[in-house]
């Protein structure tokens, strides 16, 4: 029997994409792989909540799609933990939870692909996609576990170092071969229902950044493998939906819940001896990015306000908050 598929797509202002990310869906066959589609709408200002009802009727999707309209933003990983504390408390729960973000879309049959992948891995608990551009460029998609040294040679930016540490650096190649990775894009991820009822879901902490990161973690933690499955090919508007994009995010001011969230991530994986470890190596890359990036004509690697922001978002709360 084939294995069965729930579809997530939460939407935060960004109704006409999340109508065709719905469609992008809807018009495959996914290998004969039963697929149900459920878009949450994270109370969206500017009416996408009515937006999307009116294409929820006026596209005929009936019962293949399920409607969840919010009166709160609950952020990405509370958002999906949502939908997947009702489907996991049904008598027929879904093998699979797919998480598509709204500003994303199937490029070819990805759900089967995916699927077909996990069925022939059980010790996996999650497969994600590849992932382009809308014009066809390929985007990194797949990662390693950051750490106090990323941190550092990131933020420094400068090529020798770069190379030297190249084994340390989260991103991995925009081509990365298919097969086992530390993590994967949360744009568009398959994961497994089980795991997901064992670890409950997504860390109800995060708000918005790291959190798939942090899921992911414990996925691995728990012996699971995270694939990277390139095969299954996803278009993604990068950024449509929160206005950070990668590159370009760096270069300025980023929203307290960015800092929150990379500091969450460090105290929950690495504790709190860890997390300012790794804050003081970003502090300590970033500082000496400033001299370089003047000398070499280059913008600075640190986003704008960073020392100020990751001082009180961060390194304050990790030196002089709740042991807890």
């Amino acid at each position: 029997m084939s294995s069965s598929i729930a579809v997530i797509i939460v939407n935060y202002g960004t109704a006409d994409l999340a109508i065709a990310a719905v469609e992008s869906v809807l018009s495959r066959t996914h290998g004969g792989h039963p697929v149900e589609v459920h878009l949450l709408d994270n109370a969206s200002p500017g009416g996408d909540g009515a937006v999307l009802a009116d294409a929820h009727a006026a596209q005929a999707w009936g019962d293949r799609v399920t409607l969840w309209l919010e009166r709160e933003n609950h952020g990405f990983g509370r958002g999906n933990n949502i939908v997947l504390q009702a489907l996991t408390e049904r008598p027929d729960p879904p093998d699979y939870a797919f998480l598509l973000n709204p500003d994303a879309q199937l490029r070819n049959e990805a759900i089967a692909i995916l699927a077909d992948r996990l069925d022939a891995a059980p010790q996996a608990a999650a497969a994600g996609a590849g992932i382009a551009l809308p014009s066809g460029t390929p985007v990194t998609a797949a990662f390693r576990f950051p750490s106090a040294r990323s941190e550092f040679v990131q933020a420094l930016n400068f090529g020798p170092v770069s190379r030297v540490f190249s084994g340390q650096l989260v991103a991995l190649p925009a081509d990365q071969p298919d097969g086992p990775v530390d993590w994967v894009s949360g744009a568009a991820v398959m994961m497994r229902l089980s795991v997901l009822r064992e670890l409950q879901g997504f860390d109800p902490d995060f708000f918005l950044y790291h959190e798939e990161v942090e899921l992911m973690f414990r996925m691995r933690k728990s012996g699971h493998q995270i694939l990277y499955v390139p095969s299954a090919c996803i278009q993604h508007v990068e950024g449509a939906a929160t206005e950070v994009k990668s590159g370009t995010s760096l270069r300025k001011a980023m929203p307290a819940y960015w800092y929150e969230s990379w500091r969450h991530y460090y105290l929950k994986t690495h504790g709190r001896r860890g997390a300012i470890v790794a804050g003081l190596a970003w502090m300590a890359g970033a500082g000496l990015n400033t001299p370089l990036a003047l000398l070499r004509g280059q913008r600075k690697r640190h986003p704008k306000g960073f020392f100020g922001d990751f001082t009180r978002l961060v390194m304050r709360p990790l030196l002089f908050g709740p042991r807890t």
